[in-house]
């Protein structure tokens, strides 16, 4: 890939990955060696993760569309050797997070990709991408979901008295904010619900596009 041609999106936005059953084989050493590889660089570039995590999930069966996704990421990196992560001096010690989701995005198993962050002042200090545990029925359970799923410093043995979690889903946020289990919520699984009992030392609010 030393001679490919760079290219500045890492993935196109209509990429679909499915498993093709009728497309050619490739070395699955390779193609998982090359998913290791880039995971261990997402550590230090959010911006591929996504593309990456959704290059992973084939590593059973991989085709040679599978293996072009993958070296398309390649290429994009070839293009932005300087892009990284940016901790400037003096920053404020105020953490914010922000959460979103998919629906159904996943061609192979119908479940929805939840995404979050966190911003540590002005500097990016966590971030994820994954699939969802369960099949999201709504926008809005995939939305709740993901918000349930983000991280706090907590985590970490760090206790902040007020830590904003943003969405961009007004039912998600309603259904967080709200106490009573509608009737069309209920499927919800009940470890999800625990986002409810933490509204009060970690607000969530509707953020804008």
């Amino acid at each position: 890939m030393d001679d490919c041609k760079p290219i500045d999106t890492p993935m196109a936005i209509n990429t679909k990955l499915d498993i093709d059953e009728s497309g050619i084989k490739v070395d699955q050493t390779l193609y998982r060696s090359m998913i290791g590889s880039l995971l261990y660089l997402c550590a230090s570039r959010p911006d591929i993760m996504f593309s990456v995590c959704l290059c992973a999930r084939i590593q059973a069966d991989p085709r040679e569309c599978h293996l072009s996704t993958v070296k398309r990421i390649l290429r994009y990196l070839k293009y932005t050797p300087s892009i990284g992560l940016w901790y400037p001096k003096g920053a404020r010690f105020e953490l914010l997070g922000y959460s979103d989701s998919d629906f159904a995005g996943c061609r192979v198993d119908r479940k929805s990709t939840s995404e979050g962050c966190y911003l540590l002042g002005r500097s990016l200090v966590s971030w994820s991408s994954k699939n969802q545990n369960c099949v999201s029925l709504s926008t809005a359970e995939a939305e709740y979901i993901a918000a349930g799923s983000v991280q706090t410093l907590l985590d970490y043995g760090v206790k902040l008295s007020r830590v904003p979690l943003l969405c961009d889903n007004e039912s998600a946020v309603k259904l967080a904010n709200n106490p009573v289990q509608h009737s069309r919520t209920k499927h919800i699984d009940i470890r999800h619900h625990f986002i409810r009992d933490s509204k009060r030392r970690h607000p969530i609010a509707k953020r804008g596009n």
